[in-house]
């Protein structure tokens, strides 16, 4: 099992942005997290391409891209072109899926697939075996800062046992109300990468607590 951390540029301090990246660079940090909202499929809106453009030239980790957008296949290979080394799509935004899964890794990309609280992880047995990564919800997608859902324990539980029955690679993510509290758990039932927000960027001292998420 890996143990990731991925914080969030979205609880970022946007003034600060090249400062916020150089932070992320020098720790220990394995990703950085991008979330893409576009007002329709979440109710708010974040990053464009220019920013993710920004970003990458001083990013020296992975940039991991978790779109929350409607029809997300027909971007995919701008977001290619701007950086993007994992693209995760919603299971619920996409109408072939598989389709999408395909297009992102034929352009070099590992694919995620995420998932809303209220989705099973059943629903994932027919693409379990082509996604490099499931990102499971643990609050509902738009908004920095909200409470972890409980429930996300059972869910990595049950999707860890059937991605060893499938005996594949498949990473499990998690995105929201990651703290220092849940994160040992988080890791100890099936977990691989944490997404943190608001518990790094809101610490005095920010590479410490990533550390301390790393390390936990």
């Amino acid at each position: 099992m890996k143990r990731l951390i991925a914080p969030s540029l979205l609880s970022a301090n946007f003034g600060k942005l090249h400062e916020e990246i150089e932070m992320i660079n020098k720790s220990e940090a394995d990703w950085f997290h991008i979330d893409v909202m576009d007002g329709v499929f979440v109710p708010n809106i974040s990053f464009g391409f220019p920013i993710i453009k920004f970003i990458k030239k001083s990013a020296k980790k992975p940039l991991d891209v978790h779109l929350m957008i409607v029809d997300p296949q027909r971007y995919i290979k701008e977001f290619k072109d701007v950086g993007a080394n994992i693209l995760s799509v919603h299971y619920e935004a996409c109408t072939h899926l598989h389709r999408t899964i395909a297009a992102i890794n034929e352009l070099g990309m590992q694919a995620g697939v995420v998932i809303n609280p209220h989705t099973s992880v059943n629903l994932l047995d027919d693409i379990l075996s082509d996604v490099n990564m499931v990102l499971i919800m643990s609050v509902n997608p738009g908004y920095g800062g909200q409470k972890f859902i409980e429930n996300t324990f059972t869910k990595i539980d049950r999707l860890k046992s059937k991605i060893i029955q499938k005996n594949t690679n498949t990473l499990i993510e998690i995105d929201g109300g990651v703290d220092l509290i849940n994160a040992s758990k988080l890791f100890e039932v099936g977990a691989d990468v944490l997404v943190a927000g608001n518990t790094v960027f809101s610490s005095k001292n920010p590479a410490e607590t990533i550390s301390q998420l790393k390390n936990i």
